[in-house]
């Protein structure tokens, strides 16, 4: 933080804490000891007599321990304390300790091919864990995905389906795009290709718009999804024969698609989760897909 502000926060906190001591010393003793305030309840009167001295002193403990807190860890702006603690090293601290304690169970499954690997119980039960708390927020908590995020219990896959290339997207993570054709093909020519696009899964009722259509995805769709509209993986360019649709199947969500593109983004977990957890977690989700 600015130095303006760390001398306010600096000000403040200590500010407080003579004023809590100030209205503690000043209320010790008082001008009308054994009088009553004039408050009753129930027949029970309040007497406006001093704090008890144990009381008092518990108070002034307090006191000399927010000091003594301040002074040692980092609470008065940018005083770093005496201690030197720091929040990222009690992280790292913890997360060195987690990987002298755990990795050895990770490091077992590390020549184990992934394929051989999602057959072993004991690695499974690892890789659940591992899914639950980082994939299932998007891909759900049994692998079936939802509206835009792809279905891992399948046999489709967008960037291959190989225990080295699920262990790749993982570790690195995907970035997708599909460009947007409205400003190229207009609304006309949206409509006609997205109906060229239902023919290629028998869905199509309009032949002549499919056949104007047709021209159109050789010239602009055919580098990601193949002359056969069968897609490539390795571009992540989905199949559109099969009748899978990532983002809605219907010609309207197909239209909205081709008109305004889209944007996927896996992220990489490799940094997170490190090489050998990652490895575990390639296994259990091509156990999956099975």
């Amino acid at each position: 933080m600015g130095d303006g502000y760390s001398l306010f926060v600096i000000l403040g906190t200590l500010g407080s804490l003579v004023g809590f001591f100030a209205l503690l010393h000043l209320n010790r003793h008082v001008s009308h000891e054994g009088e009553t305030t004039g408050h009753n309840y129930d027949g029970i009167e309040e007497y406006d007599n001093p704090l008890p001295a144990w009381w008092y002193w518990m108070f002034v403990l307090t006191i000399v321990f927010a000091l003594g807190y301040l002074i040692y860890y980092p609470g008065l702006g940018n005083f770093p304390g005496v201690s030197g603690w720091t929040q990222q090293g009690e992280l790292a601290t913890a997360q060195q300790e987690a990987a002298e304690k755990y990795g050895p169970i990770f490091e077992q499954y590390r020549d184990t091919p992934v394929d051989e690997l999602a057959d072993v119980d004991a690695a499974m039960k690892i890789g659940r864990r591992l899914f639950a708390t980082n994939c299932a927020i998007c891909h759900g908590a049994t692998g079936e995905g939802s509206f835009g995020f792809p279905d891992l219990t399948d046999s489709e896959w967008l960037w291959g389906g190989a225990g080295s290339d699920i262990e790749t997207t993982i570790a690195r993570g995907r970035q997708a795009a599909m460009l947007a054709w409205l400003d190229v093909l207009g609304e006309d020519g949206a409509a006609d290709v997205t109906e060229y696009v239902l023919s290629l899964s028998g869905r199509s009722e309009d032949d002549e718009a499919v056949r104007r259509g047709k021209p159109h995805f050789m010239t602009f769709c055919v580098a990601c999804h193949g002359p056969e509209g069968k897609g490539m993986a390795v571009l992540g360019a989905p199949d559109l024969t099969n009748d899978i649709w990532l983002y809605g199947g219907s010609r309207d969500r197909i239209e909205h698609v081709i008109k305004h593109g889209r944007n996927g983004v896996m992220p990489a977990f490799e940094s997170r989760l490190g090489s050998d957890k990652v490895h575990i977690l390639a296994a259990y989700v091509r156990s999956l897909g099975r």
